[in-house]
Order: structure tokens, then sequence, then C-alpha cells
């Protein structure tokens, strides 16, 4: 017999706030019904009204509260919240890092493994202005070029001076920009007709060095009042230490294209991290917050306990950034990646940095893995940084084989994360203490962590 659904559209409700879900939305049920309400949080009693009904889940929006949480901020800017790039700053700080905390702690409830106790999420002194780059779309609104940010699940652009999570200087170097954009009458790009001449703008900003790189992400090769716009570039950002063209002239949803044609001054930028220098290029892969991500790597350094003796292998090893780090206090550091231009960056930056003690590969990780175990590697620390979508069931198998004593496991999914603790215990391997949450992109739902499983006689 098919379900009766309790709610419909554009209908009114009174209810409760319950829970926040991972992607920050309030949590009501209406008799049983799950609907999710943006901006609301547990314990507020509101007015919901209907606006998407599903078979399983309906949305709804705030109408009124009767109640509200003693944990809200009031927001000064909406626009924050209904583009995404702040979903959660409408929760006090302390009660987002106590959010992230429970967000894993839940999901290890759920499979059985409350044993395993979680820490503190480490958080920021100023939870915003922390990103150091920026990749802005340009839109053509009412007849005037726009900077800004997509409504959150949309394609209208929301015009946005002040970004709240990014660099400020980064979004100053974006005004300037735009106002030489419109001043020059360069045409932003036009995803139904394909036309139009100016994509995206990317800024970069070392956090430590204060380099900054702009990318004009263009449609065409050719690029109107190029040295005009140049110029003003120049007299406009202080800072400027690279100004590059990006051509991606496909219809595609990716950000850049393969072509850097560099426009004035160097073809990349400068920053440190944990005291290496890395040069960043336009496609680098960089962590945005390198506050933060000096705690993530700090803390798997540590746990890692090296004293020079050991072997590490540094799965999804990027640009380096990780294996470097190691390389300081380790024998040998293998890393594998599967993006060549990150390899060659990471070979790059252990040259700069006179790092001799690690070596790099291109491939899938899963791969890699395996032939080194067949190569007969023997690693003592095997670090793992996946995407979001975890662990290859493939490199857990292989990692099983090496049997290396530690496995380090910084995730940036708690969801996958619980799933390959419970596949690592199939190789003997178990979490022998609290797990760490950093707070990597506050007023937002991610939650990065570190986990350290050791193996375990059976």
């Amino acid at each position: 017999m098919k379900r009766q659904i309790p709610v419909h559209k554009n209908e009114e409700y009174s209810a409760t706030i319950t829970d926040l879900t991972y992607e920050g939305n309030g949590l009501v049920k209406i008799d049983d019904f799950p609907v999710f309400v943006p901006n609301a949080l547990p314990g507020e009693q509101i007015t919901v009204r209907i606006t998407k009904v599903a078979s399983h889940f309906a949305w709804g929006r705030v109408m009124d509260w009767q109640t509200k949480s003693a944990d809200r901020v009031d927001v000064q800017n909406k626009k924050y919240i209904q583009t995404g790039i702040a979903p959660l700053g409408h929760l006090k700080y302390e009660a987002q890092l106590k959010f992230k905390q429970h967000q894993i702690q839940e999901l290890l409830a759920k499979a059985h493994l409350d044993n395993i106790e979680v820490l503190p999420t480490l958080g920021m002194e100023k939870p915003y202005h922390y990103r150091n780059k920026a990749q802005v779309p340009v839109k053509m609104i009412r007849g005037q070029l726009e900077t800004g940010f997509y409504k959150r699940g949309s394609h209208t652009l929301v015009p946005i001076e002040d970004f709240y999570i990014q660099d400020p200087a980064i979004d100053q170097a974006i005004v300037v920009v735009r106002d030489l954009l419109r001043k020059y009458h360069v045409t932003p790009y036009n995803e139904q007709t394909g036309k139009g001449i100016i994509r995206t703008v990317m800024v970069r900003r070392g956090y430590y060095s204060h380099e900054v790189m702009v990318v004009l992400v263009t449609n065409t090769k050719h690029l109107p009042m190029k040295q005009q716009i140049v110029d003003g570039i120049v007299a406009g950002v202080p800072e400027v230490k690279s100004i590059v063209q990006n051509i991606n002239d496909r219809r595609t949803n990716r950000l850049l294209g393969d072509q850097d044609v560099t426009l004035w001054g160097a073809d990349e930028i400068h920053d440190q991290l944990l005291g290496i220098d890395f040069a960043i290029s336009p496609l680098s892969f960089y962590q945005v917050n390198p506050q933060q991500t000096e705690r993530l790597y700090q803390a798997a350094i540590d746990n890692a306990e090296l004293d020079g003796s050991q072997t590490v292998i540094d799965a999804y090893c990027g640009i380096g950034t990780i294996s470097l780090a190691v390389a300081k206090h380790a024998k040998q550091v293998y890393g594998v990646e599967i993006v060549p231009a990150a390899i060659a960056d990471a070979k790059k930056n252990a040259q700069n940095n006179e790092i001799t003690n690690a070596e790099f590969v291109v491939g899938k990780a899963e791969e890699q893995f395996a032939k080194w175990q067949a190569e007969g590697l023997k690693p003592d620390v095997v670090i793992v940084d996946p995407p979001r979508k975890g662990l290859a069931e493939s490199l857990i198998e292989a990692t099983g084989k090496m049997a290396p004593k530690k496995v380090i496991y910084v995730s940036c999914n708690p969801a996958t994360l619980v799933r390959d603790i419970q596949r690592f215990a199939e190789q003997g391997y178990h979490v022998t203490k609290p797990i760490q949450p950093v707070d990597q992109f506050p007023q937002t739902t991610h939650v990065e962590s570190v986990t350290v499983l050791e193996r375990t006689e059976k």
C-alpha cells in the first residue's frame, strides 16, 4: 500500500526543528515525514511553508519564528545563506564546532562504532576571511557586468562584493577587475548562446607571502583591450605578481581550460606551508585555508610519530604538501597522485626545497599501491587524504598486504571515513586514538579529521 504524503505544497504548518542535517538544513518531522528547512536551527518553533514535495521528503521555508535558538546569529547579509557561501553563518561558531564533532559521532554510532572517541573540533580564532583563493563567475545582469556567486541550486547570479569567508584583499582585487571589465565593455560569457568573452575571475593570494595572482578565464583566445586591462590590474592591485589568461573555449561546467597565457609578471606565485615553499600555478591544487591546513597536517605528522627511520607512503599526494612536510621526519617518502600536473608541481617543489628523499609517481592510488606491494615495498606508515568518495576497497586491501604499522587517515567526508574504518577492520586495523576533527571551512558544513589506525594482532 502506497504511503500517504502528509504535507502539501504551499500549505503552512506549526513545527519544531528537531535536528540539523549534514548539509546544515533544519529538520522537521510532520507525521514522521521529513521536511528540510534552510535557515532553521534545532529547538526553534516555526511556521513553515512547504515549497517542494518529493516521495520521501519535502522542502520548506520559514515564514515566522515563534521561538529562536540561543545559538542563532543574525546574519546581516542574507546573500551568504542564499548562495551557500556560508550555509552555517546563522549558527554561533562554538555551536558550528560542536555540530561538526557531532556529525562524526553520529555516523560512528550508526555503524556501532560508538566506542571510538571524537575530540572537540579544532576551530579558528577568526573563522572568516580565511580563503586564499576565489573563483567568481561573471554574468550580465540587467545590462551590467556583475561578479558574485550563484544562488544555491541554481544558475542565478547574486552580485556580491564582500564574500565574508575570503581574504579581503582578494575581494578588493575582484572589484578592481570587475570595474575594468565594465570600463572596457568586455562581454560576459553566456551559457545559453556560448558567446561572450569573460567566464570567471580567479584570484589567489599567498597567506604568508601576500603574493597575488589574477586569472581571467576567457571563452576566446582574443581578449579585447588586453593591455589596458593588464595595466589597470597592475595599478589597482598593489600585491599582484602574476596575471594569467586561461582559455576555456568548451561548452562545459569546468571552470578552467587547459591553456594558460601569462599576460604579465610570473607564471606562478609562492606561499609557505609548515615552513616549506610551494609554487602555485593557475591549475595547482592548493589548500584554501592554510592556517587550518597546517594544524590538520601537523596532527597527521604528530600521530605518525616519525623518528627519521621510517618509510612513508602518501596516497593522493597532490602537489606534495603532506609528503614534503613528512620528508623532514622520515627516511623515505613515496607519493602518488592521478593528476600529472600535480606530480610535476610536487617534483618541482621537492627540488626547490632541496628535499631529496621524496619520490612522486603519476597513477591511480589503488593501482600504484598494488604495484608497490608486488614490488615488495614495506612502508612503516601510510597516509591517505582521499577525495570525498573515500578509498577504493582495492587500496585498503593492498595496504593490508603491505602491512604498515600505522595508517593515518585524513578525511574530508565523515560518511566515507566511517565506511573505510569498517573496511580497515577486516584487514586487522583499528582506531587507536580519538579522532581529531579540524574546521578547515568555517561557516560551511564541511569537516576534516585525522584518524589513526594501527595493525592489531588478529
